[in-house]
């Protein structure tokens, strides 16, 4: 059914009211929840229309509209289409930004290795404090709920939850106003089991298809242990006796070609930069102070990038002891400025 644009605004605006309320809508009531500018008068003769129609009707005679099942059914679907519009246009975003980002940082790593002589690595951004920005529910079928839960970024992240029962629109709607206004804005570590407790009590018999939700959301907002971690200037190492002379250079080379070992880096660099233990960003580790035994001939200078949003990464040189620190630490600032004028 096509509804003209201020047949619809007044649709949305009669449901979201007598969603809030329980309680049936009157014109007046409506003239305040849309931006038409209509009189009563003219909201009156289109709830009629939208009445004729079977979207709304009145309980008893003097009082004013409530929504029915056709008109949750309108309401739902048009809210439905806008939101899966939504979620593409931010996949397709993200897919776009996350592939020019890649291309970047890959870039950057090999810059740095040929300006230094020296082996270097890049992390992918990790938001350490992720927050909730938006959560829909729908139904795919009989068994199944997707959850699509958005969070700082615009990263979206999916759950399929299994059900025994279809729920109606109307449910599905409250479920979806319930747990936007209870989760969206917050971050991992302020879900605890008070604020558990409180949505699922609201949720009442869907109590559990609402904690299996707060569980995706929670495990979608969790920070990223594992950042993806882009090397260049592996044979760099081979430049430098002290680090290849005796069988060690094959396992250092090992530990950065493989860059699992790496995000021990990253993790100290990103706590740090979070603790803010230094004023400029960089943190030096010499020798023994690194935790991966293949470095502990090495020096590793890292700095931390910051996109903006709680998105930082961490770029990084690994060389000598003997290595140029002034030039090194100048390029990393160099390096972290750019990154940070690129995307903020």
């Amino acid at each position: 059914m096509e509804l003209q644009e201020r047949q619809m605004k007044i649709l949305q605006a009669v449901i979201r009211n007598y969603l809030e309320t329980g309680e049936p809508v009157g014109s007046r009531t409506i003239s305040k929840y849309t931006d038409l500018n209509l009189s009563s008068a003219t909201i009156r003769n289109e709830m009629a229309d939208l009445e004729e129609l079977g979207l709304i009707m009145q309980p008893h005679t003097s009082a004013g509209r409530i929504p029915t099942d056709k008109g949750y059914r309108i309401y739902v679907d048009d809210m439905l289409a806008s939101e899966k519009e939504k979620v593409r246009q931010m996949n397709d975003l993200l897919v776009e930004k996350e592939d020019r980002l890649e291309n970047l940082l890959q870039q950057v790593v090999k810059l740095l290795a040929a300006n230094t002589n020296y082996a270097s690595m890049i992390s992918a951004p990790v938001v350490k404090k992720n927050k909730i920005k938006f959560i829909q529910l729908s139904q795919i079928d009989t068994q199944n709920i997707l959850a699509v839960i958005v969070i700082d970024g615009n990263i979206v992240r999916n759950s399929m939850i299994r059900v025994d029962q279809v729920l109606d629109p109307k449910t599905l709607l409250k479920l979806n106003m319930l747990l936007n206004n209870s989760l969206c804005g917050i971050s991992v570590d302020e879900i605890n089991l008070g604020l558990i407790a409180q949505i699922k009590q609201q949720a009442g018999e869907h109590s559990e298809i609402v904690g299996t939700v707060i569980d995706a959301a929670a495990q979608a907002i969790h920070p990223d242990d594992n950042p993806r971690i882009f090397t260049s200037g592996a044979n760099n190492i081979f430049r430098y006796p002290e680090l290849s002379d005796d069988g060690s250079a094959s396992q250092l080379i090992s530990d950065f070609e493989e860059k699992e070992a790496l995000g021990s880096i990253v993790q100290a660099n990103l706590q740090a930069s979070t603790e803010n233990k230094t004023e400029t960003g960089i943190q030096v580790y010499i020798g023994n102070e690194m935790p991966l035994a293949s470095m502990q001939n090495c020096s590793v200078v890292t700095a931390t990038y910051d996109l903006g949003g709680g998105m930082k990464g961490t770029v990084g040189v690994i060389g000598p002891k003997r290595m140029d620190y002034d030039k090194v630490i100048g390029v990393l600032k160099e390096i972290m400025q750019q990154l940070d004028a690129l995307y903020k």
